[in-house]
């Protein structure tokens, strides 16, 4: 009879047990000097919302927690530290319409966040936690601005800048999505004029774009960053104009050159007023004060893409000397460029649209087109001269280039869309920009033994929406004095994106309780860049690329050794319900404590990362948890027919391979987040164990609890203790499966037709008559054996030969 091991489960109770032993013992405190086989394994840190962790984050944090499980299981020294981003335009508008002050509000969310955190049971070294909102990691932040400022990628400018109305604050290019609002509250954004702070992001906009070919990351993280730094190659293009220096236009299609009509050239283009003719500069004037108005507002002009005016002049074509009328448009944008066009509105819909509408001519240049309409694709030209019957837009557009070169009113030139982040923000929840302005010495950076800037507690902390934070309501705060001169100055009233604060956080992390420096060159060395880094796409073009550049910018400067921050980058997937992204407005948010109160965290664990592959999206069924709850009860369960040590009977061969080959299986899965195919695993053995008769083998019990550790960390501690092993199942090495022994799963069976050999097949030892008599007649050489017909007999020996008679 089976030693009756305890097989109750009382979740909770274990749960709670092991949380308190790794506090107790520091199980999850990695040391970071002593370490010989480093393995960052980091997973972005949360925004601490009121509404505090949902089931989407427990799924991010799951999977990423289980990887790095099961690589401290292979011998790494794994680091998995967790801290908040806690400042932000979000806290300070949930702090407003909730009337409490941000301060208290973050600390309190910070406090649940950390208690949902440690209930979840990840090994997160809690000694080297922190949130962008205390004072000892914003002074950094700060440093690490003034360090942008001396070196060259940071400076202020006037500029029109893409402003918020309901958050009454700047926004960089990167927050304004595809249809021109607010990526945080939907507002449709308007642009202002002001003076901001600026980091200069295109410094490295080609070794941006460059090092992704060679990166480990997500593919489509990868093509969403290629998308947004947005490369175009094409052409510088002078048109000269009479008398005036020739206008220069950017363009990716050179080829069609030939078909440009008329010129175009953006309301708040430099030289819109100055190539006015006299007599339409009054109308010219009138339309460029609208369209600043539209602009502004957030609007476009009823008309759309055809509201536009002659300027009156006319430029001539640099190939055919035709003369080309000029005009001003709101379809053509300052930003894009170099703010103005050549037409082709054969060729282009938006030209097409503008021509119709101002009854200009369209001329075909590159044959294919078919329909109303503008062709933007491939052709051949026409109506292009010496260069007709070339292909467009190759080779014709390299031919026609060299043709502008050779006359000077050309050359091949590379354009961006990424443009440089602005940091400012007009609002209270946020590191103050540790700068003073000072009417006689400028604008002065604030020495660094000075920092931190603190945040002053300001009971109206509403924003202001007049280009001012809520920090110049505090006089005690804004009046200084220059660091320079010692006279009255104003300090900086802004605080900076709080992508600023995330763009440099993984560096902290090792150091994070170091006062002296923002991270230690040693440690840094050792520990960066990122080993392993897992979060949202819906960073891709945010945080991660920011990230980037912070880490190219300090390689430069001197400050660390590398020039990319996360060598390896996997995106999750999305948990949705009922088809649905989960969000506050659908009602289909689902925090995850009532879960793990019923359920316990190892079996919520094991259902998110079950619910499907964990890069693509999973759905969320409220009954679901109830199958991966059972499963574990089972595995408890099995704790019954355990033999005691000594007496157990040897352990049979096929459960052996059956052992084997859920190893195998495991441990190829879950290094690649195949969580979902690796606990299918587990469960097809475990099946196999309650299906064995007689007492279970210890060593079944024992491997079991190992290839759970990194997804049911509470219970594969359970298990391991009360199978009589020694403390921890996590500092036990990973299993290791028997290649031969899984070998023999195969055997090798002849096929014979009428008695005589005309095939063989490999196929897994122990199949039964049905399959193997299936297989034998799906193989091609058999097939044409029989030529279309059915055998009159099978003879089968199992693993040895089929005998088809006809």
């Amino acid at each position: 009879m089976p030693h009756e091991l305890d097989s109750r489960y009382d979740h909770a109770a274990v749960e709670a047990k092991w949380q308190a032993r790794w506090e107790e013992t520091g199980l999850y405190r990695t040391d970071l000097e002593a370490a010989a086989r480093p393995y960052y394994n980091l997973m972005m840190f949360p925004y601490p919302s009121a509404e505090g962790l949902h089931v989407g984050n427990m799924y991010a944090f799951s999977g990423a927690d289980a990887h790095g499980r099961f690589r401290r299981m292979e011998g790494r020294d794994v680091f998995e530290p967790i801290g908040f981003d806690a400042f932000g335009i979000h806290s300070e508008n949930y702090a407003l319409k909730v009337g409490r002050h941000p301060t208290e509000l973050i600390a309190s969310n910070i406090k649940r966040f950390t208690r949902q955190l440690e209930r979840l049971g990840a090994q997160y070294d809690w000694s080297h936690s922190l949130a962008t909102t205390d004072p000892e990691y914003y002074r950094w932040t700060q440093w690490l601005f003034l360090t942008l400022w001396k070196g060259g990628f940071a400076y202020r400018a006037r500029r029109n800048v893409k402003w918020c109305p309901q958050d009454l604050t700047v926004l960089a290019d990167e927050q304004v999505l595809a249809d021109g609002t607010c990526e945080r509250c939907g507002a449709q954004v308007v642009e202002r004029e002001l003076e901001q702070w600026f980091l200069r992001i295109t410094a490295f906009t080609e070794k941006l774009l460059s090092d992704l070919d060679q990166m480990d990351w997500s593919e489509s993280t990868k093509a969403l960053q290629r998308h947004w730094i947005g490369r175009s190659q094409g052409a510088l293009i002078d048109f000269p104009i009479p008398g005036e220096e020739p206008l220069r236009v950017f363009s990716t299609r050179p080829d069609t050159v030939f078909g440009a009509t008329f010129m175009v050239l953006a309301p708040d283009h430099p030289r819109t007023l100055s190539l006015s003719s006299p007599e339409r500069r009054s109308e010219v004037a009138e339309f460029v004060a609208e369209a600043a108005r539209h602009r502004i507002a957030g609007q476009r002009d009823e008309e759309g893409s055809v509201s536009g005016v002659a300027l009156g002049r006319d430029a001539t074509h640099p190939l055919t000397g035709a003369r080309i009328p000029l005009y001003t448009a709101e379809y053509v944008l300052s930003g894009y460029g170099t703010g103005a066009i050549m037409a082709v509105p054969a060729h282009d819909q938006r030209d097409h649209d503008f021509a119709v509408h101002h009854r200009l001519p369209i001329v075909e240049v590159v044959s294919g087109g078919e329909g109303a309409g503008a062709h933007s694709g491939s052709g051949v030209l026409v109506n292009s001269g010496e260069f007709d019957g070339l292909g467009a837009p190759d080779p014709a557009r390299e031919l026609i280039t060299a043709a502008l070169v050779e006359q000077g009113l050309g050359q091949s030139h590379v354009t961006y869309k990424l443009r440089d982040w602005g940091i400012s923000r007009q609002r209270y929840w946020g590191p103050p920009i540790p700068a003073v302005h000072c009417p006689d010495c400028g604008v002065v950076p604030v020495p660094e033994e000075q920092l931190p800037v603190l945040l002053p507690y300001i009971e109206d902390f509403r924003p202001l929406g007049t280009g001012e934070s809520p920090l110049a309501r505090d006089p005690e705060f804004l009046n200084t004095s220059c660091p320079q001169c010692g006279g009255p100055a104003r300090r900086d009233t802004d605080v900076s994106d709080t992508f600023l604060d995330s763009s440099w956080y993984y560096l902290r992390y090792p150091s994070a309780r170091r006062q002296d420096l923002a991270f230690d060159p040693q440690l840094t060395r050792k520990w960066l860049p990122v080993t392993y880094y897992h979060g949202g796409n819906e960073h891709a073009v945010l945080h991660l690329l920011y990230s980037r550049f912070i880490c190219m910018a300090l390689q430069e400067l001197g400050y660390i050794d590398f020039d990319e921050p996360f060598r390896r980058f996997r995106a999750h997937g999305m948990i949705v319900m009922g088809g649905a992204k989960m969000s506050k407005s659908r009602g289909n948010v689902v925090v995850p404590d009532d879960y793990i109160d019923r359920f316990g965290a190892d079996a919520f664990r094991l259902y998110l990362l079950y619910l499907g592959p964990y890069q693509e999206s999973g759905n969320f069924i409220d009954t679901g948890i109830n199958g991966p709850y059972r499963f574990l009860t089972h595995v408890v369960r099995l704790l019954g027919r355990v033999a005691p040590e000594g007496e157990e009977p040897r352990e049979p061969v096929a459960l052996a391979r059956a052992r084997h080959r859920c190893i195998r299986q495991v441990t190829q899965d879950t290094p690649e987040l195949k969580f979902n195919t690796a606990i299918a695993a587990m469960m097809i053995f475990t099946n196999l164990l309650r299906e064995h008769d007689g007492p279970v083998p210890r060593v079944c019990l024992e491997t079991l609890a190992l290839l759970l550790a990194p997804y049911c960390p509470h219970l594969a501690e359970e298990l391991w203790e009360r199978l009589g092993r020694p403390y921890s199942v996590h500092q036990q090495p990973w299993p290791q499966f028997d290649p031969e022994l899984l070998a023999e799963q195969e055997v090798q069976v002849v096929v014979c037709v009428n008695g005589r050999k005309r095939d063989q097949m490999r196929v897994p030892a122990g199949a039964d008559e049905s399959e193997l008599r299936r297989r034998a007649l799906e193989l091609p050489r058999i097939q044409q054996w029989l030529d279309g017909g059915s055998p009159r007999r099978v003879v089968v020996v199992p693993d040895r030969q089929v005998n088809l008679v006809v």
